[in-house]
């Protein structure tokens, strides 16, 4: 009898993650997870991701035990100052403005669960980011241009994002985007969940 494909599941609501899956060519289905994402006393920016990463899996594989989960989470920081998602125009400016000449280190969280075979993998993925000496003529320019208001840290690294920056640096191009594509892959793989059987 032929072994069917399990059930893969992303427990986000974060449209570039399922972007990203997308471009890459996985089958998957959307669940959010819905878990606090408040950070617990003097926790760690690596391990607040990777302990949301898992979270956010478990919560989702409680319901789907026979399916393969994938959470994960991201904790942006500069300068001691956690990078939000702005919300507004002027949110995003202000936050662009603080980081300019600085550096920032993103941490992403990479959760895997696949409660019927007891597998369970999180890892934390960082990108060091060295922002340019950005004007302020330069800053309002980019957010009208890209309107990164749904994303941590005020900016779109896809897109026009990228000419903020005099360097960027990891290990998985994507896991600043949100979801650490190489690592994912070879987790998955293990599972025999490949697009490119």
């Amino acid at each position: 009898m032929a072994s069917t494909t399990p059930q893969l599941i992303l427990a986000s609501t974060s449209r570039y993650r399922a972007a990203l899956m997308r471009r890459c060519g996985y089958q998957f289905d959307i669940e959010p997870a819905h878990v606090d994402e408040k950070a617990l006393p003097a926790e760690p920016p690596e391990q607040l991701c990777t302990r949301l990463s898992a979270e956010k899996c478990g919560v989702v594989a409680d319901r789907h035990p026979h399916a393969i989960v994938v959470g994960s989470d991201q904790v942006g920081v500069c300068d001691g100052r956690v990078l939000t998602k702005p919300g507004s125009h002027e949110a995003a400016v202000d936050q662009l403005q603080f980081c300019t000449g600085k550096v920032a280190v993103f941490h992403t969280g990479l959760a895997v669960q696949w409660r019927a075979r007891n597998e369970a993998t999180v890892i934390e993925v960082p990108t060091y980011l060295q922002y340019r000496t950005l004007s302020q003529r330069e800053i309002e320019a980019y957010v009208r241009l890209d309107n990164p208001v749904d994303c941590a840290g005020s900016f779109k690294i896809e897109e026009k994002g990228t000419l903020l920056f005099e360097r960027v640096t990891s290990d998985d191009p994507t896991a600043l985007i949100g979801l650490p594509m190489l690592s994912l892959h070879h987790m998955l793989s293990r599972f025999g969940v490949t697009p490119i059987n």
